[in-house]
């Protein structure tokens, strides 16, 4: 009797550490719910800044049956670092800051908000995402929480790859440049953002976090300067709701790169 009870006991510790390693299980957390992918894909549409000297570019090596008999394909591409949906390392703006490989993996997710300001920035391409629009998000959810990543949405994404309608101008290079209106992030609500609130990262859906027409791009400097990851060229981001979402942007990693291509996708769970 004494070692059918024991037997018992044993299965059922048994089970209830299998039931908890299963509630515990990662696969478990993304069985109910979708992935939203954020990321442009890289072709010859890709927006790059207007004086770039090259754009993305793409050379087959293979495609098509071999000798052998099997069907083999393989490509080479070449790409500037800052285009379509990419990531801005720290030391793209501040020196002696994390390069692309240098950056903690644990940096590149997080929970994610959504920081709507498209009802303003859509009819005003100048427009710069303020400290107001971050303590209106914060009165109707809450304080922005440590380790979050935020996400700003100005409406600009429903323009790509248009490059008229999504820099402002479609002229190419240097001359350009002056010539660029599309909405960005106040230098002042980066700042608000590196004082008050520990995010890991901010993206948006423009070409860059500060405005077109920024000549300093004192933004960038903030952000990055605190070590802040920056992702631009944000896709899909009116699928996201204001929160609930889980961020995963991986780039590739670049030994001592200042940013590089960026596969950010976002899980939106159900209950």
């Amino acid at each position: 009797m004494r070692n059918l009870i024991f037997l018992a006991l044993l299965w059922g510790c048994s089970q209830q550490n299998t039931e908890q390693q299963q509630a515990a299980s990662p696969a478990s957390l993304f069985q109910k719910g979708q992935w939203v992918d954020l990321t442009y894909a890289f072709s010859d549409s890709t927006l790059y800044w207007p004086n770039n000297k090259i754009n993305f570019h793409l050379d087959t090596l293979a495609h098509g049956e071999t000798p052998g008999g099997f069907f083999y394909s393989s490509y080479q591409f070449c790409a500037p670092e800052h285009g379509g949906t990419h990531l801005d390392a720290p030391i793209h703006f501040a020196d002696h800051r994390w390069t692309s490989d240098q950056i903690p993996i644990d940096r590149f997710s997080g929970d994610a908000i959504v920081v709507d300001v498209s009802e303003k920035a859509l009819p005003n391409r100048d427009y710069l995402a303020g400290i107001a629009d971050f303590t209106a998000w914060e009165a109707k959810h809450g304080p922005i929480a440590e380790g979050a990543i935020v996400l700003l949405r100005t409406g600009y994404g429903k323009f790509y790859p248009d490059a008229l309608r999504y820099f402002g101008t479609d002229e190419r290079g240097a001359g350009a440049i002056p010539k660029l209106h599309f909405p960005g992030l106040d230098p002042a609500a980066a700042q608000w953002l590196v004082d008050n609130r520990k995010i890991k990262g901010i993206g948006l859906d423009t070409p860059s976090i500060d405005f077109g027409q920024s000549t300093d791009f004192k933004s960038h400097q903030v952000l990055l300067g605190a070590n802040i990851l920056v992702f631009e060229n944000v896709a899909h981001l009116d699928k996201l709701p204001e929160t609930g979402s889980f961020v995963l942007a991986l780039p590739m990693k670049i030994q001592g790169g200042s940013g590089g291509p960026l596969r950010i996708v976002a899980w939106i769970g159900t209950k």
